[in-house]
């Protein structure tokens, strides 16, 4: 199977029915992407499948193929971070930093589809990852930083 991630066409010998999760992490070696429910509730395996921001614990390797898979990884270099990901340095977001790469990619999804959120939007987008310890208001604070271009 041809999987997209990132820009880069790879072909992978995988089970239709392996979760992309695994295929970035154990076959790609694209770790960025954590594991941390399996269930789609905690967030830390977001990724953005043809641009909207998935758990990849739950999209089979099958239906990811022909679709742009962008990982963490894939979403600003060293050299030229993301908005998002240098308003998470700015404001020094990341604790532990587990769950910090799935907060960053639906940040970046949120930013992409409303520039200028208020924080109940914010809220309601990022209600869904999940962060042990407790970095919402900073979490907030840059996704604010971000859409104002200030990251």
């Amino acid at each position: 199977m041809k999987l997209t991630v990132n820009g880069t066409a790879h072909a992978v010998d995988v089970e239709p029915d392996m979760p992309l999760l695994w295929v970035l992490r154990d076959v790609l070696g694209l770790t960025g992407t954590k594991y941390g429910c399996g269930i789609a509730q905690c967030g830390a395996c977001t990724v953005h499948l043809g641009g909207e921001a998935v758990r990849s614990c739950q999209v089979l390797a099958s239906d990811a193929e022909g679709a742009e898979i962008t990982t963490f990884e894939g979403l600003g270099r060293p050299d030229a971070l993301h908005a998002v990901q240098a308003a998470w340095i700015a404001h020094q977001v990341a604790q532990c930093g587990y769950c910090q790469s799935g907060q960053i990619m639906q940040a970046a999804h949120l930013l992409a589809e409303i520039p200028n959120p208020t924080d109940a939007e914010i809220d309601d987008w990022m209600g869904g990852n999940l962060c042990r310890c407790g970095t919402y208001p900073r979490i907030r604070a840059a996704i604010h930083t971000a859409a104002e271009g200030k990251g």
